[in-house]
């Protein structure tokens, strides 16, 4: 008897491992005892349905889904049609409405922007401002999808009526006739006679050297001050 009964649970085994037979035994014996795991293949069914979820937005996403670059983001190298001045103050106007410090204009934080804009939207409208420029359909904005922004406004690509052209024009940043297209200072227009191909150089430059006169300047105040200061001692 023992030999048959060894003999049916190995046959028994074989066919389970063969896949031709359920080992109700086993889970009936699982559920006796009282047990209730979760199955292991749930994390694999969770990873699966947010694959499919994520093929879904991509689906419903206008255009093309252009992958995000690997490489390290120079906003100065991309955006060559703007100058390092613009593209400082668009920097700054996206740090200070990203209130959370994660790198990110979230929907709320978009929200916020618009209303001290004074152009509050819905929405759905904030929704569909995010989507004209979320190339990686993250639902939220990065900093080069911002620059994206101003660079569809220049280009004439936005609607008039579109909560992105309100959120450009709002901005106060003008991306039109500043740099190499219209000299509006005496800083630009320096930047403008020099070569295109070395114009990001030069900015640089020029850059500095309005930092060293402000210095000076600076200097020349604290040191005016104290000449003054000492004459009422």
């Amino acid at each position: 008897m023992a030999t048959d009964e060894l003999s049916s649970k190995l046959n028994r085994r074989l066919k389970i491992e063969d896949g031709s037979h359920e080992p109700v035994a086993a889970l009936d014996e699982a559920h006796e005892n009282g047990a209730h795991d979760k199955p292991a293949t749930s994390s694999a069914d969770s990873e699966l349905g947010a694959k499919l979820q994520r093929r879904g937005e991509l689906n419903e996403g206008v255009g093309e889904h252009q992958q995000p670059s690997m490489k390290v983001f120079n906003p100065y190298t991309e955006f060559k049609e703007f100058s390092r001045k613009q593209i400082k103050d668009m920097e700054k106007m996206f740090k200070q409405y990203d209130s959370e410090k994660d790198n990110y204009i979230d929907l709320m934080e978009l929200k916020l922007m618009m209303e001290k804009l004074g152009a509050p939207q819905t929405h759905l409208g904030l929704k569909n401002m995010i989507k004209e420029v979320d190339e990686d359909l993250d639902g939220k904005l990065s900093f080069r999808e911002f620059l994206l922004i101003f660079r569809k406004a220049a280009a004439g690509e936005l609607a008039e009526d579109s909560g992105l052209h309100v959120l450009a024009r709002l901005s106060e940043i003008d991306v039109s006739t500043e740099g190499v297209k219209g000299a509006k200072s005496f800083f630009e227009a320096k930047v403008q006679a020099i070569n295109e191909s070395n114009r990001f150089e030069a900015e640089i430059r020029l850059e500095q050297e309005e930092k060293k006169k402000q210095a000076e300047e600076k200097k020349q105040r604290q040191a005016a001050f104290k000449e003054l200061k000492s004459a009422f001692k």
